[in-house]
């Protein structure tokens, strides 16, 4: 795949079959956007946590189907390479008739592939979006969506029990047709032991190194976010003071698995 050549699902199945890590960061309008294309940033996510980081909420939950249409139709127009994925938004796929609709309003706004968030109970509602042309992103461990079930922004699948249930989630994610997997705030060995077992890559985001690509929050990595930074951050603007810098810092520590480290990560 050269450099200017269009991200695709296929193609990003190949980079994991390749051992080449892939780079995913969120954006949520056409100027950014750019700037990540032009960084070579191979997904762009137009995330629910626009709902923090732009609506200025304290979770992701009041964010709109409407809202993700939105933000993906500007994201959209700042894109010609890197693959375009939407997050479907909280209680918007509880049924499978949500699902699809929803779905279809974020493909039609420009996404390329949704995401979803959930395990076993979701696996009926990836395979019938596949079926239906729609390419699934998963996601699992923190779920923000889950937040108050989970009981706050929790490392998930410490112990063996909850370990086993994620491990079992993947496979059968995979197995509906799932084209990706983000896991979010998973120890290490967890998420490189679901990295080697699947077929489909697989993108951490507190997660460790040993996956097959890595996902931030843009604001995040650009230190602008209020409050604490997760301990999975790292602020790229703090070691360049340029933002398209910043970009292409990211790139290249992903690619060379110099970035996540061992002190963003769980063991």
């Amino acid at each position: 795949m050269t450099a200017a050549s269009p991200v695709t699902v296929p193609s990003l199945a190949a980079m994991k079959a390749g051992g080449q890590p892939i780079t995913m960061l969120t954006a949520y309008d056409a100027s950014f956007a750019r700037l990540l294309d032009d960084a070579g940033v191979d997904c762009v996510l137009v995330g629910d946590s626009l709902g923090n980081v732009i609506q200025g909420r304290d979770s992701t939950l009041p964010v709109t189907v409407d809202d993700m249409a939105y933000h993906t139709q500007a994201v959209r127009r700042g894109l010609e390479r890197a693959l375009l994925v939407a997050d479907l938004p909280f209680m918007s796929y509880h049924d499978q008739a949500s699902a699809m609709a929803s779905a279809a309003a974020v493909m039609r706004a420009g996404a390329q592939m949704v995401k979803l968030e959930g395990g076993a109970a979701h696996a009926g509602t990836v395979a019938a979006l596949v079926a239906n042309g729609v390419p699934v992103c998963a996601h699992l461990g923190l779920t923000p969506q889950h937040v108050h079930q989970l009981g706050g922004y929790r490392v998930q699948g410490r112990d063996e029990g909850p370990a086993r249930r994620l491990k079992a989630d993947a496979e059968l994610l995979a197995e509906a047709g799932a084209g990706m997997l983000v896991l979010e705030c998973v120890p290490a060995p967890l998420a490189r032991e679901v990295a080697e077992s699947l077929s489909i890559p697989v993108i951490g985001i507190g997660a460790g190194s040993e996956v097959d690509g890595q996902v931030l929050v843009l604001y995040d990595m650009l230190g602008v976010s209020p409050g604490r930074s997760p301990k999975f951050v790292h602020d790229f603007l703090a070691d360049t003071g340029d933002v398209r810098q910043a970009l292409a810092a990211y790139v290249a520590a992903v690619r060379e698995r110099r970035f996540p480290g061992p002190e963003h990560a769980w063991q």
